[in-house]
């Protein structure tokens, strides 16, 4: 007898675009019959009453901890200008304690209607008696006060050991703006607002909630030590203890870590929510903050080519190094000269595990991860198809960044960006994810991004690139059965198939018959891990 029969439905299986059923039956955490048959014994049965179930969704990438810090402080991702940020800094300002740190997240000054960073003294209008720092969306980059500046120690002609950059006027003096490792010397001081552990498991059970209306299943949380963003995988795991937690967790880290041996059994198991993934390396920064490493300057700045986090020996090193190590290496690369070191690097490391691995192929292990690859020109493109490689996208990103692409870049070079139609062509698997709190973790909107290549307010009307836009069942892959590809687990998530597990979710109109445009506006009515419902619309 099923558990659970699921009838009167349209069930995509995600096998392929028209392989669509009526009925779905879950039995111990499985699914035990996909088709069109209602009236098989089930202890319950669900009348879809004509709605869309798809796979459980997954993030193949964001940062849970660095969000769930971000919940804590002043949110600027809707400010529209300078003096906005400024005025909703002093408002919590006004209420905090003098001496105490105030902290902005999530600013984009390429949405300000100065479109550039605040100067000093615009920081410094903000409070002379406490000090403060904002951070970019990406992550990449913070402005501070003099105050701040002057806790952090960091003074005229400054510089850091650290790597990146500490800007300085034409004097010597630091304009507050830093980018890169640099930043970690506000996070080493700065109080972590998730210390207490009550205040941290109840931000991070509601973070999770909401992750499960929005139909995720699965997550890959990626670690980030230089920013304190420190994933622990056993929060994850005494949530699971609790029966608290509503959807897998792949906890990735930036250091090495005592990889897990799962067995056959365990691997098989539809309860087991939580696992060990990939090593994180980092090898540039980010566009937005002008620290992608590009293969030619900046346009906008024809002295900058962006920042390398390591130089190309260093990353071959360590990248080869974890490798033959065991560790499945996710190496986050965003220019095209940070790419071009990236495969270099992943060339050598799988040449130097097969020569000292006879007979054995860097195609029976898991595959390397690319984090990005926002620019990639076509025989960037046609190199990675011949590696053992998946591509970790973050389709959301175009939204954003479609505003200011052809500035940062030039028209040329900006026709070279976020081309996944172009990767999926050459055979290249990619996988869907946020980068939150880069960007919102709801896979709605990565799939309507993929698909339209627009904004939220439908611009530009025919798509950025528009030759690269990709169909829904192309976009929605990439959230569903794609992600499960880097992590081995392919035979037991993301489609819906007998045996696999039953993830599932239940959308409120059909993703494959909406407008595009109207894609954004589907919600979640229903969400399923192992067959137990976790959301339920009320």
């Amino acid at each position: 007898m099923l558990d659970k029969l699921f009838v009167n439905g349209k069930i995509h299986t995600m096998v392929s675009p028209n392989d669509i059923y009526s009925s779905l039956g879950v039995r111990d955490g499985l699914i035990e019959y996909v088709g069109d048959e209602q009236n098989i014994p089930s202890k319950e049965v669900i009348d879809l009453h004509g709605k869309t179930m798809i796979p459980g969704m997954a993030d193949s990438h964001l940062h849970l901890y660095a969000h769930c810090q971000n919940l804590t402080y002043v949110d600027l991702s809707n400010v529209k200008s300078i003096k906005e940020m400024i005025d909703k800094m002093k408002e919590k300002a006004n209420k905090t304690e003098e001496g105490q740190w105030i902290k902005g997240v999530n600013f984009d000054q390429t949405k300000w209607s100065e479109n550039r960073f605040p100067t000093l003294d615009e920081m410094n209008s903000i409070s002379d008696v406490h000090p403060i720092v904002i951070k970019r969306t990406c992550l990449h980059c913070v402005v501070a006060n003099s105050l701040g500046l002057k806790i952090a120690g960091i003074e005229r002609n400054a510089t850091s050991e650290l790597g990146g950059k500490i800007e300085l006027d034409e004097d010597g003096y630091p304009t507050g703006i830093l980018r890169e490792q640099t930043t970690k010397i506000f996070d080493d001081i700065l109080p972590n607002p998730l210390e207490n552990n009550k205040t941290r498991d109840e931000i991070f059970q509601a973070a999770l909630s909401d992750m499960s209306s929005k139909g995720i299943t699965t997550i890959h949380t990626y670690a980030a030590q230089i920013w304190q963003y420190n994933e622990d995988i056993n929060i994850y795991r005494n949530f699971e203890k609790q029966n608290k937690l509503p959807l897998r967790v792949t906890v990735c880290l930036d250091n090495y870590f005592e990889q897990e041996k799962i067995s056959p059994t365990e691997f098989k198991n539809p309860y087991r929510l939580t696992q060990y993934g990939a090593f994180k390396v980092f090898t540039d920064g980010s566009l937005g903050s002008e620290s992608a490493a590009l293969r030619e300057p900046y346009a906008n700045n024809p002295n900058a080519k962006g920042l390398l986090i390591s130089s190309r020996d260093e990353l071959i090193k360590l990248i080869t190094e974890a490798y033959i190590k065991g560790y499945q290496p996710a190496i986050h690369a965003i220019g095209d000269r940070a790419l071009d070191i990236t495969l270099d690097a992943i060339e050598t490391a799988v040449h130097s595990y097969e020569t000292q691995n006879p007979g054995k192929s860097a195609s029976e292990r898991l595959p390397f991860r690319i984090i990005h690859a926002e620019i990639a020109d076509l025989p960037s493109i046609e190199c990675m198809a011949k590696l053992p490689v998946v591509i970790d996208m973050q389709p959301t990103f175009i939204c954003t960044d479609l505003h200011w692409l052809e500035y940062l870049l030039g028209p040329s070079r900006a026709q070279n960006s976020y081309p996944m139609k172009t990767m999926m062509e050459k055979g290249l698997i990619l996988t869907g994810g946020s980068d939150c709190p880069v960007e919102t973790y709801d896979p709605i909107i990565g799939v309507y991004a993929a698909v339209t290549r627009q904004d939220l307010d439908g611009t530009p009307i025919n798509g950025f690139l528009p030759n690269e836009k990709l169909d829904v069942f192309k976009a929605l892959s990439m959230f569903t059965k794609n992600v499960h590809y880097a992590t081995g687990q392919e035979k037991y998530l993301g489609t819906l198939e007998k045996g696999k597990f039953a993830d599932l979710v239940v959308l409120n109109e059909d993703i494959f018959s909406v407008a595009e445009n109207k894609i954004k506006d589907i919600k979640i009515e229903q969400t399923y891990l192992a067959g137990s419902c976790v959301y339920m619309v009320q």
